[in-house]
């Protein structure tokens, strides 16, 4: 049996992330597990592929870096694979299933994982500097803190007599943002 597992760091890639789902099912996948989680999270969606899948299955990805976010990551997941009698089938291979059991597809499967993870690495230096020079000329501010903005309530809150806790799980921040928004509010 066919199984997918697709994946997309955030909502912003929708379209990437329904292409997979197509192409995936276009593939014959009887079964998708997909979610929207960065790669450094967990990956519940990964975790119950990997318990899912029984001997003789295969387990298509589109690309390598939907799969994993480093070679050991990806050796580890190959390594639970094959303890299973499981296939991987990644199709940005041109569509043909590699063979992690066979030493040869395995170190392609790994070469490959390692290109990824140094074009990962080398996407987030580019960012740094890009980040660091719009710094420099004023044009970067960061995200917008989400719990600085709820302060107001947070004092409205604070002085109704709730709890940090309770004021923290009311507005949805933090336990640790309330009590330091509000510690830094009465100075």
């Amino acid at each position: 049996m066919l199984i997918g597992y697709y994946r997309s760091s955030t909502h912003d890639q929708r379209a990437g992330f329904d292409a997979q789902a197509e192409q995936l099912m276009a593939t014959g996948c009887i079964r998708l597990f997909s979610e929207m989680v960065s790669s450094v999270r967990d990956r519940e969606q990964l975790r119950q592929a990997l318990d899912f899948v029984r001997e003789g299955d295969v387990l298509v990805v589109c690309k390598l870096d939907r799969l994993a976010r480093s070679v050991a990551d990806l050796l580890g997941i190959i390594e639970t694979l094959e303890r299973k009698g499981v296939g991987l089938r990644v199709l940005d291979f041109g569509g043909s299933e590699i063979d992690t059991k066979s030493p040869t597809g395995k170190m392609v499967v790994t070469m490959f994982g390692a290109v990824a993870e140094f074009e990962r690495a080398l996407m987030l230096e580019r960012q740094k500097v890009g980040i660091a020079r719009a710094k420099l000329e004023g044009r970067y501010h960061g995200r917008a803190p989400t719990a600085r903005r709820k302060l107001p309530e947070m004092r409205r809150l604070a002085e109704e007599g709730l709890s940090p806790s309770s004021i923290a799980a009311r507005l949805q921040v933090s336990r640790a943002s309330v009590y330091r928004l509000l510690a830094e509010d009465r100075v």
